[in-house]
């Protein structure tokens, strides 16, 4: 019997391959018909189009175009590439952002229906806000003074706590490295760092997990300053010694999270007058932030000069660069302990909880929560402490 085939224009299958971010010798070994597809010499069959669009994650209604769509960001795009232009973003980062989305469109509607009132803190703040006075309400909202850092053994169990208070406050945090459970769509920390989709009742922060804990803890900070001043966007990459964001939106952002972890009137005592790695590192491990935060306020309170700064920053870019292509090679460490951090403790909490209530269709439950296993939603309930 034979399969009958599906015309698709050639620019629009090129395109597809193209924004998979799929090696492109690995898209035509796994489709070797491909370029005889683009040329029209052949069609794919539907079953062959169904698996070129699972394979290139693209969606199957697009190959029905004429010309590729134009894609663009949903969201207010912060990011910068030195004096250039950024680029389109990739499949990747537009996935996250649309899940994300969805996540967030469905809690609006469960707090609505739990008659939660908005959130006083979203849009507060304002350009015009002095940084330290800022910087103080971001820090009250975190309960997060220097003495209180004493507490915690490393970034990490800072990390966790911020992530903690952030979402007990009514900030939906999400934070992973990867695409859904895809671990072949891996996040790429230069091209973002995360981002903040604003709401007045379901504000919601994404983080790119691929990042370092310590770059982790400035962009969760960072997305808390939007989240305040009320604008969502994507954060711009922090690993460039380009100087200070052209976007005043986001180099307020920059200065009030920086003021919040290394406040320049402690800085000014602990700093020695030395920008060798590991004084550097004393300064990390006394703030909890990364060596490329400590440069950028120790240049931003006029303790190192331009042209040290930009050497030192310069070789801190080049080992963390280093220490993230380490990373990339480890485990992503239990599954069942990563989820919940990935989709928001908070957010699968109350989806399980609806869904169990019958309000929300298992269908629904498991395409939020990036699942098609009712042995992973019952097991996510459990650890929850809702089943």
């Amino acid at each position: 019997m034979q399969h009958p085939q599906v015309p698709v224009a050639g620019s629009v299958l090129r395109w597809a391959a193209r924004r998979s971010d799929v090696p492109q010798g690995e898209v035509e070994s796994r489709f070797p018909q491909l370029n005889q597809w683009e040329r029209g010499a052949a069609a794919p069959t539907y079953e062959e189009l169904h698996a070129f669009a699972s394979f290139t994650h693209t969606p199957f209604g697009s190959f029905f175009l004429e010309e590729p769509p134009a894609e663009s960001m949903p969201i207010p795009d912060f990011r910068t590439m030195g004096n250039g232009d950024v680029g389109p973003p990739s499949s990747g980062l537009l996935d996250v952002i649309y899940i994300c989305q969805e996540r967030q469109d469905w809690y609006r509607q469960y707090l609505i229906s739990q008659e939660m009132n908005p959130l006083n803190f979203v849009g507060s703040a304002s350009i015009g806000q002095s940084i330290s006075d800022a910087a103080q309400d971001v820090r009250n909202f975190l309960d997060y003074s220097l003495a209180s850092r004493e507490m915690f053994r490393d970034q990490r169990e800072a990390l966790r706590y911020l992530t903690r208070i952030t979402e007990d406050q009514g900030i939906l945090v999400m934070m992973s490295g990867m695409v859904g459970d895809y671990t072949h769509r891996l996040l790429d920390p230069v091209e973002f760092r995360g981002f903040a989709l604003v709401d007045d009742r379901a504000p919601l922060i994404f983080i790119n997990g691929a990042d370092t804990q310590a770059a982790r803890i400035f962009t969760l900070v960072h997305e808390i300053c939007h989240v305040f001043l009320g604008e969502s966007g994507v954060s711009d990459s922090f690993l460039r010694p380009q100087g200070p964001s052209k976007n005043t939106i986001e180099r307020w952002c920059n200065r009030v999270a920086g003021e919040v972890l290394v406040p320049l009137e402690s800085l000014r005592h602990e700093f020695h007058g030395s920008l060798d790695v590991l004084d550097l590192e004393r300064l990390a491990g006394l703030y909890m932030v990364s060596t490329l935060v400590v440069l950028n306020r120790l240049h931003d309170g006029g303790l190192v000069e331009w042209d040290s700064f930009r050497s030192a920053y310069s070789r801190e870019v080049e080992r963390i660069g280093g220490l993230l292509g380490r990373k990339k090679s480890r485990s992503g460490g239990n599954y069942y302990n990563v989820k919940p951090l990935r989709v928001s403790r908070k957010f699968a909490s109350a989806l399980i909880n609806d869904t169990l209530r019958g309000r929300t269709l298992y269908g629904t439950a498991y395409h939020l929560l990036d699942t098609k296993r009712s042995d992973i939603f019952d097991r996510l309930g459990r650890d929850l402490g809702i089943m």
